[in-house]
Parts: structure tokens; C-alpha cells; sequence
């Protein structure tokens, strides 16, 4: 580990040497008389914390703590003097200076204010590694899964994460993109390091550029301070962009640039800072498609476009729906304090049949709000919502606006009575009674629908079709 790098600015020989003495064991020193040769330094090179002597030739110390805090916001200064004035700490302290020192003092008491600013600076700068971290942590072995599709998808993540290459990964909303991200960072050697996440899609236009590469105190209004962008704060590590097919043009140039310099430049910033990143994004859209239609840059596209990685629909893979229903029901369990066991056969089998056009987030939804919602240690069909019991209800919902209110209205009274139906195992009178139905009201209902009722019923009732063909069988010999 690199030690810190302590910057001493004193007019005075015998002081910058004595801070020397003091200080070599523990940090890197640089030692320069004046505030013009001190914001050179800063420009240069990484410094840690800066000893700043309030009287200096040129320009005294609270200028140059104010150009200082103008290159970099994140560099702790402590300033020192022989006389201290309350209007000077006042001044100091507002422009963001760490501590005060009046000389004469102790070595100790350098050492600790010292050490305290370096551990404020270290602090900054972990949290977003701690985050991370958490979210990494939490994030854990969650690509559920035996399918073969995810097998190779493993197969792969494992062959990619060795390298530093930048990634692209595909796959349709809610399948799992930003997992796949993180295990390709958790397997890899940027590891230690920083995995930081964003959405531009979820960012207003006017703040997504200082979001990515930062800006400068005074770039717009409201920068009442120097920002570090996503760039910066994944320095070493990697940075994760999800929905990167929602970039507008001018940021898909300034990407390009960073992609190809390997640097950034803050906005109303003059340099440019080098950055160490891996870039991996994530679409949902066909890029290639974008391309073509001039919404995307090509040159990206390609940049971008190193490594594919493509994670499968769960439609797919509906073999891997009971592990990944065991899976969220553990942790449902744990954060809704419930103690969920299974489903039912007959509800795991509708889950299974399901489409899923949601992909493993419906799924997870459908499982969390279940467990919420189960009164005894197994989920039953009840349990689940109307929309993946009767995915046709709610594609009928969705074209209502185009039937005619009669029509719409039947297809919705079909549904519900289906559905209660096989809640009751068949029984009409009972179904009659939770519809808030005559029983003879149902029965003419289902004559008029008995030709749909046994053709639209799921396949996982298929052993109740024949029970429902006798009913309808018997009340058509009956009306007849």
C-alpha cells in the first residue's frame, strides 16, 4: 500500500525541515516554500493532506487553501500559524480547512490532528467501496440456476472475469444483467476494488454528464462544491452501465473518448484526470438495431462490444423456476419475518407455466408479495395474483380500450369465475355463493361460456377438465 502523501508549505527552511524529521517515518513528504510552487504540486501529483502556513510571500495561506480546495475538494489541509485569530479560523474552517495549529506544539499533537484528517480523507473515500461491498455482499450467489443456458452463462462470467476487457451484456428487462455485472467484478481482479453502478435512464439529462465524470465548484448553478463522478469514485474497480442504449448522442461521444483515452475531464474542469476502470454495460434493446437506425454509435457499439455476454429469459428456463422460488422464499422469509416453507404442487406447476414477461424481478415480486400475504407455512394457488393464474386477464385489461364495453366486461366476469371455480374444486353452489351469485345466475353464465371454459383452462387443472365437462355436459342436458 502506498504510503499518504503530506505536502509542507513553509517560507522557513528549519520548519519544512523539521515537519521532515517528524514525519518521514510515518508518510511520503514534499516540502516547498510558497503557495505558487504548492498548487503546482497539487496539480501534479496525488497529495493526501497539505501543512499550510498562514504567512507566506506571494499570496498568504488562506488563498492558496482556497485555490487548493478549487483543484482538489478531497485534499485535507491543516493550517498553521505563530498567532491565532478568531476571524482567521472562522475564514479557514468555511473554506473547508481540516484543523487549526498555532506554534509552538506538541509532536503528538501533529501527529493526531494528522492522523485524524487522513483517517477523514480515507473515510470519504470507502464509502462508496463499502456500498459496494454491501450491495455485493447481499448480491451474493444469487444467479440461481442449473439450466444449461445458465450453466454455460457460469462458464462464461468465469472466462471473463480474468480479463479487464470491456463487457457488454444483453438480455431482456428483469433477467438479471446487474448480477451477472457483479459477479463478473467478484470473480476477477478488481475485486478489492470499487464496483459502482448506474442507470443514465434514471438520471435527468441535465445532470447525467456531472454524474458520470463529475464537475468543478462553479460549473453550473447549484456546483457549490467539486463533485467526484461515477468515474472517479470506481477508480481501480468497476463501473457498471445499465440501459446504456438510453444515452443521448452527445454523452455517447464523451464515453467514446473516456473509452478510448483511459481519461476524464470534470464538468468546467481544464484537465484531464487518467482513470483505471473496467466498463461493463448492460442493454435490453438491440444495439446493432440502434446502429443501424442511427440512434446508436456505431464506433461505440464496438468499443463497447468486446465481450458479449447474453442472459437468458426465464421463459427459458422454466426448469430453474423451483430453485429460484426456493431462493426468494429464504429471503423473503428473512425480511418479512415469516417462515414460509414451500408452494403447493399445483401452484409451483402454474408458476412454471406462466410466460414471465417480467423475467426473475416479476418472479421475485410475485414470490415476496405471496409470503406477505400467506397465512400458513405453504403458498396456494389463492396466494398467487389473478395475473399469472390467468395471464389472459391481463392482456384483456390491457386492450379493453379497443372492446366494446360489454365485451370487456364479459371476458372479465369469465376470468373471475374461473378462477373461483378451481378454488372450490368445481363446486357450483359454493362458487355461486362467494360471486355473490344466484346458483341458477351461474349456471346459465357457464352455458353461455361452456365452450371456452374447458378450452381456456390452464394445463395445470387439466385433471379437473373432466369434471368440469360433466358439469357442463349436465347442465346442457338440463336446459336442453
Amino acid at each position: 500500500m502506498a504510503r499518504p502523501v503530506v505536502l509542507v508549505v513553509d517560507d522557513d527552511p528549519g520548519v519544512r525541515e523539521s515537519f521532515r524529521l517528524t514525519l518521514e517515518d510515518h508518510y511520503d513528504v514534499i516540502d516547498v516554500a510558497d503557495g505558487p510552487a504548492a498548487l503546482d504540486v497539487v496539480r501534479a501529483s496525488q497529495v493526501d493532506l497539505v501543512l499550510l502556513d498562514i504567512r507566506l510571500p506571494e499570496m498568504d495561506g488562506i488563498e492558496v487553501l482556497e485555490r487548493i480546495k478549487a483543484i482538489d475538494d478531497g485534499i485535507e489541509v491543516i493550517l498553521v500559524t505563530a498567532v491565532k485569530t478568531v476571524r482567521t479560523a472562522v475564514a479557514a474552517m468555511k473554506l473547508g480547512a481540516f484543523d487549526y495549529l498555532t506554534k509552538p506544539f506538541e509532536e503528538d499533537e501533529l501527529l493526531a490532528v494528522i492522523g485524524r484528517a487522513l483517517d477523514k480523507r480515507s473515510l470519504e473515500r470507502e464509502v462508496t467501496f463499502l456500498r459496494g461491498e454491501l450491495a455485493r455482499t447481499q448480491d451474493a450467489d444469487e444467479i440461481v440456476g442449473q439450466h444449461p443456458s445458465m450453466q454455460k452463462l457460469h462458464r462464461l462470467i468465469a472466462q471473463v472475469a480474468r480479463t479487464t476487457a470491456t463487457v457488454l451484456i444483453t438480455g431482456e428487462s428483469g433477467t438479471g444483467k446487474e448480477l451477472v455485472a457483479r459477479a463478473i467484478h467478484r470473480q476477477g481482479p478488481r475485486d478489492p476494488k470499487p464496483f459502482v453502478a448506474v442507470n443514465p435512464a434514471a438520471i435527468s439529462e441535465t445532470l447525467i454528464e456531472s454524474e458520470l465524470f463529475g464537475h468543478e465548484r462553479g460549473a453550473f448553478t447549484g456546483a457549490y462544491q467539486r463533485k467526484l463522478g461515477r468515474f472517479e469514485l470506481a477508480q481501480g474497480g468497476t463501473l457498471f452501465l445499465d440501459e446504456i442504449g438510453t444515452l443521448k448522442a452527445e454523452l455517447q461521444a464523451k464515453l467514446l473518448r473516456v473509452l478510448q483515452e483511459r481519461e476524464i475531464e470534470r464538468v468546467g474542469g481544464t484537465r484531464a484526470i487518467k482513470i483505471d476502470v473496467q466498463v461493463i454495460a448492460a442493454t435490453n434493446v438491440d444495439l446493432k438495431n440502434a446502429v443501424g437506425r442511427g440512434a446508436f454509435r456505431e464506433d461505440l457499439y464496438y468499443r463497447l462490444n468486446v465481450v458479449r455476454v447474453e442472459v437468458p429469459p426465464l421463459r427459458e428456463r422454466a426448469d430453474d423456476i423451483p430453485l429460484l422460488v426456493e431462493h426468494f422464499i429464504r429471503r423473503s422469509n428473512r425480511e418479512f419475518n415469516k417462515r414460509v416453507e414451500a408452494l403447493s404442487p399445483e401452484a409451483l406447476a402454474a408458476l412454471q407455466e406462466y410466460r414471465w414477461p417480467g423475467n426473475v424481478r416479476e418472479l421475485q415480486n410475485v414470490i415476496e408479495r405471496s409470503v406477505v400475504l400467506a397465512e400458513g407455512p405453504v403458498i396456494h394457488l389463492n396466494d398467487l395474483p389473478l395475473d399469472v393464474l390467468l395471464p389472459e386477464h391481463r392482456r384483456k385489461v390491457q386492450e379493453a380500450e379497443h372492446l366494446p364495453l360489454k365485451s370487456a366486461t364479459e371476458d372479465f366476469e369469465r376470468q373471475i369465475v374461473l378462477r373461483v371455480l378451481e378454488r372450490v374444486k368445481g363446486n357450483q353452489s359454493e362458487a355461486a355463493r362467494i360471486l355473490g351469485l344466484h346458483r341458477n345466475s351461474l349456471k346459465r353464465m357457464l352455458e353461455r361460456w361452456h365452450t371456452n371454459l374447458v378450452q381456456r383452462a390452464p394445463r395445470w387443472c387439466n385433471s379437473r377438465k373432466s369434471r368440469i365437462d360433466r358439469n357442463v355436459g349436465t347442465l346442457r342436458r338440463t336446459v336442453g
